[in-house]
């Protein structure tokens, strides 16, 4: 049994124990029939739902008034199977996890999110269906979980979701003004040109915020949509607008919508858009009036881990007068997750590689091409913790190259076993440059390049090649880190890793040895899933700080350094040489073709504009569009061969064509 919430609302307790009572009796009623049931509490008068609504709704004007109230059910002791629902909001797909209250998932599921290409460069997300999808999900997995255990009480719902993605909607009939601009999504270009050009660096804002200028961040999405859709330039003329991230969208939803919705961001969140004060959490004004965004249209920015408002219109009764109290951004969720504590970092394998290293209360400021970023906040009152983060932007997308364009697998499995035929690369190194690099280099003109080839090279060399490719990148951005967070000689002493390239066992230990460090993959991969679970809990008083950190996440498997260290040290001076053969490799045209760069987000959330089948790195199939594994073309390289080959959109510039005309908008 989860710890009860103490009240002294008996309004709310009443109403939250006709909740638990009509679905202890039987979840077959439906959330629209609740209102032909009543429930009297001690002799107390009947509550309907409607009534039970208003209180709800009235709760979510000031949820701080009513801390520590509020779970379905938290006055009733005695209840089975309580669990805390995850929300996992992705680029590809949402899921949904139920976790026990010995934080073990017990059920789950997921639905593929549709991707419209309006243009070359663009990607949109439909926000009704993200809306859609998150419900459908809830009930999904509510429904797994009863099939297993029979009755299941809610007890919080947690939020983590694809970052910088934004959405602005109207605050007087909550419908969104325009599609949700996709964090990779890079029409603004322009107005990122301008801004460096109009303010003398592209680190202008860094100091502030952390983050460089950037097609990635939300503030440069609401300042094209301000400037070139009439409805959001009407609604923010009019303080009729409100903005947010994918995070802010369902919070809103989620606790009533335009009937008392609550509109906030979490702070991790926040610290994506470009607006936000790392040092005092709060918008910056005058970066705002930069981005023409007016105070009437942001959020409020909250911890991660506390009670925003509650479930008021749920998809299942189960869900009714639920807290929402737990948000994070998907990398930061992962990190919590993986229980990552101050000089820890973690990794995430998918198309790239995402690596964030815990920071603690510091804000350490980056001069080696890497992001300084809000970690977490888990209360309130909780002080702040933040985080380095860095990207490689080529890891299973290597192996999708390898499997598609060279030919030389037939499934993205078959490259560890192929590189496990030989022990070594036989001189080769491959430098999967397919469109620059990223952090630590941050050079657009570079190009991949294979060195060292001989006639004695086989495929498997290849193949091998670019597992090791993988880890010496990641060895380059957390040597970034080490250098700018001043690490210990020792440096880190391990790595937490999780991702759908992650699985592959030789891939692991070539990053332990690499790195000199062991690398700890959990045997539950799910990590950003189980860190909003954590917030959420926490936020709503279920599980308390040292129970989160109580140890790292569930069973997990070890790869433990193998190599002598000056063996290491030899191999990676090759390995930047090959490097340093892969600059200026790109000629003026194809330089000037390009897309500029953007930060990549991790393999498990990036767009498959690309018509071929998805398979996860260790090849086995999923769904199509599921973003949670599948090897796709970053924002770099995708971006870069769409310029030259549009009609390789999956789904065709007519489908997104048709989203934006519902909105009212053609060009």
């Amino acid at each position: 049994m989860l710890p009860p919430h103490p009240s002294n609302n008996s309004a709310f307790n009443s109403a939250s124990l006709y909740v638990a009572g009509l679905s202890n009796a039987g979840n077959s009623a439906s959330v629209s029939s609740m209102d032909h049931h009543r429930r009297t509490d001690g002799g107390g008068p009947a509550h309907s739902y409607a009534d039970l609504r208003g209180h709800l709704t009235n709760m979510n004007s000031d949820p701080h008034t009513s801390h520590g109230l509020g779970v379905r059910g938290s006055s009733v002791v005695g209840y089975a199977n309580e669990v805390v629902a995850s929300i996992d909001q992705g680029t590809q797909s949402t899921r949904v996890y139920l976790f026990d209250k010995h934080q073990s998932p017990i059920a789950n599921h997921q639905v593929s999110l549709s991707q419209i290409y309006p243009e070359a460069g663009w990607c949109e997300h439909d926000p009704h269906e993200i809306l859609r999808c998150v419900k459908e999900c809830l009930v999904g997995a509510l429904r797994e979980a009863e099939a297993k255990l029979g009755v299941v009480t809610v007890r919080a719902v947690g939020i983590t979701n694809q970052r910088e993605t934004t959405m602005v909607w109207h605050r007087a009939t909550g419908q969104p003004l325009y599609n949700a601009i996709v964090w990779l999504d890079t029409r603004t270009a322009g107005v990122c040109a301008e801004m460096e050009q109009r303010l003398g660096s592209k680190d202008y804002f860094r100091p502030t915020t952390g983050l460089p200028i950037s097609t990635y961040f939300s503030a440069f999405k609401f300042k094209w949509m301000y400037d070139n859709v009439p409805q959001v330039t009407e609604a923010v003329d009019t303080d009729m607008a409100m903005f947010g991230t994918i995070d802010s969208w369902l919070i809103y939803n989620l606790t009533g919508g335009v009937d008392g919705g609550v509109h906030v961001t979490d702070a991790s969140n926040a610290s994506r858009t470009q607006l936000m004060d790392l040092a005092t959490l709060d918008w910056h004004q005058p970066y705002c009036q930069l981005f023409s965004m007016p105070q009437s249209a942001l959020p409020r920015i909250v911890s991660n881990a506390e009670i925003y408002g509650y479930m008021t219109d749920p998809p299942h009764q189960a869900y009714l007068g639920v807290p929402v109290s737990g948000s994070l951004g998907d990398q930061m969720s992962a990190l919590l997750g993986q229980r990552c504590r101050e000089g820890e970092a973690k990794a995430t394998y998918g198309t790239g590689c995402f690596m964030l290293l815990h920071t603690g209360q510091k804000i350490v400021p980056s001069v080696h091409g890497l992001l300084t970023t809000v970690a977490f906040k888990l209360g309130a009152d909780a002080p702040p913790c933040y985080a380095l983060e860095g990207a490689v932007a080529v890891a299973g997308l290597g192996v999708s190259w390898l499997r598609d364009n060279l030919g030389i697998i037939q499934h993205a499995d078959e490259v560890e076993s192929l590189a496990s035929q030989v022990p070594d690369t036989g001189g080769v190194h491959f430098v999967p440059a397919f469109s620059g690099l990223l952090a630590p280099y941050w050079l657009n003109d570079a190009r991949g390049v294979i060195t060292g080839l001989t006639s004695f090279t086989t495929r498997a060399h290849i193949c091998r090649s670019l597992l090791e490719a993988i880890a010496w990148q990641s060895r380059e951005v957390l040597d970034a880190m080490k250098q700018d967070a001043d690490l210990p000689s020792e440096g880190l002493t391990v790595l937490y890793v999780d991702g759908g390239a992650a699985k592959n066992a030789l891939l692991m230990q070539t990053q332990a040895d690499f790195l000199e460090v062991p690398v700890v993959r959990p045997n539950f991969p799910e990590t950003s899933c189980l860190g909003a679970a954590l917030a959420a809990g926490l936020g709503a008083g279920i599980w308390e700080h040292h129970q989160v950190f109580a140890g790292h996440s569930y069973s997990a498997t070890t790869f433990k350094p193998s190599l002598v260290h000056e063996d290491a040290d030899v191999r990676y001076e090759r390995w930047k040489d090959a490097v340093r053969r892969s600059f200026g490799l790109a000629t003026p045209e194809v330089v000037a073709a390009d897309v500029p760069f953007a930060p990549v987000d991790h393999g498990i959330g990036t767009a498959m504009l690309k018509a071929e089948a998805w398979q996860t790195v260790d090849g086995s199939a999923q769904p199509e569009n599921d973003d949670t594994v599948s090897p796709m073309p970053t924002a770099l390289s995708t971006w870069a061969s769409l310029a030259n080959a549009p009609s390789r959109l999956s789904m065709g510039d007519n489908t997104g064509r048709r989203s934006i005309d519902r909105f009212g908008v053609v060009g």
